[in-house]
């Protein structure tokens, strides 16, 4: 039976995301961009002076527990400038950054990497950060068009090129703990509802060469923390196993846990949607207390979700935003 090492409060800082929100407002417990920049030295509103919103996804997460706190970076976003455009103004510590977890292999999750192990080396030259790869990031892979061509995807740094940014990847597709076992990586997501069906127009390339359906995506993992008189929060990227699918494996791996949210991309957009009211129906089911979706959620989910779970619960994701739980 697994269980995690509680921490006293948890951090999550949206360094990218799709969406840029200051000016609505948020429960007591969120910072928004513009004030999170008022304490990183903002001292004049300015376009240059603001983070850019960009389709991807990164986190900084930090776990405190008593005077000690772990940080751990969730993916990096889709292009090298939003991750040390947004990190300089919102005053990243990069040297702070213990591990690095990319949650599965596609470009808007891994296009920022080697900029933030560089951003992480120059702040801490005598670091190495570990980076949790799954041995499957490493295919090509593309989307068949609907006229059946191939656009194909770039591809996630290699082990090498990481190692030589600076990082000491660890390539395993075994669930593990992380700092002081506060933060938990899954191990491959069981899929077990009918509806959550992945992406279905992706597909890979083999060694000979061939373009070969790859819609299910088994490299994509999450990460988990537990925060005390709370419960266990789940980040997950971008749900290509199914937020709901997500959500049960979490569970799962911690029974005797209570689970308290979910933050990440749900990616309930485009041929997807269709799943909306099943996967709705099914996280309202779990009790959470906090469901924070962002990146590839899309607003069609976002709409359905506020509208059964209510604004209590539901805080949608946007870059800069600070989450204290």
């Amino acid at each position: 039976m697994q269980t995690l090492i509680e921490a006293d409060r948890i951090e999550v800082q949206v360094l990218v995301d799709n969406v840029t929100d200051t000016l609505s407002t948020a429960p007591a417990f969120v910072t928004r961009e513009w004030p999170a920049l008022m304490r990183a030295g903002m001292r004049r509103i300015a376009g240059a002076g603001l983070c850019c919103a960009n389709h991807g996804l990164s986190l900084i997460i930090r776990a405190y527990s008593g005077q000690h706190v772990h940080t751990l970076l969730f993916d990096a976003g889709p292009v090298d400038y939003a991750v040390e455009h947004n990190g300089r103004r919102l005053g990243i510590d990069f040297g702070a950054i213990e591990a690095v977890v990319l949650s599965h292999g596609h470009w808007d999750h891994a296009g920022g990497l080697l900029k933030a192990f560089e951003l992480m080396r120059t702040a801490a030259p005598d670091r190495r950060p570990p980076i949790y790869l799954h041995p499957g990031m490493a295919s090509e892979r593309a989307l068949r068009m609907p006229d059946g061509g191939i656009m194909p995807m770039a591809q996630v740094p290699t082990p090498d090129e990481l190692a030589d940014a600076g990082a000491a990847p660890e390539v395993t597709d075994t669930a593990q703990f992380l700092l002081d076992d506060m933060f938990y990586l899954s191990g491959e997501i069981p899929r077990v509802t009918s509806y959550e069906t992945g992406l279905v127009n992706q597909v890979r390339r083999t060694s000979s060469g061939v373009w070969e359906p790859d819609p299910l995506i088994m490299d994509e993992r999450f990460v988990a923390v537990a925060v005390k008189d709370r419960g266990v929060i789940v980040f997950t990227a971008c749900s290509h196993a199914g937020v709901v699918n997500v959500m049960l494996h979490a569970r799962d791996c911690f029974p005797t846990q209570k689970l308290y949210g979910v933050m990440g991309g749900f990616h309930l957009s485009g041929e997807t949607e269709r799943c909306i009211p099943e996967t709705v129906r099914d996280l309202a089911a779990l009790g959470l207390a906090l469901v924070a979706p962002g990146h590839c959620t899309g607003w069609r989910a976002l709409n359905r979700l506020v509208q059964t779970l209510g604004e209590d619960t539901v805080v949608p994701l946007a870059v800069g935003k600070i989450f204290s739980v």
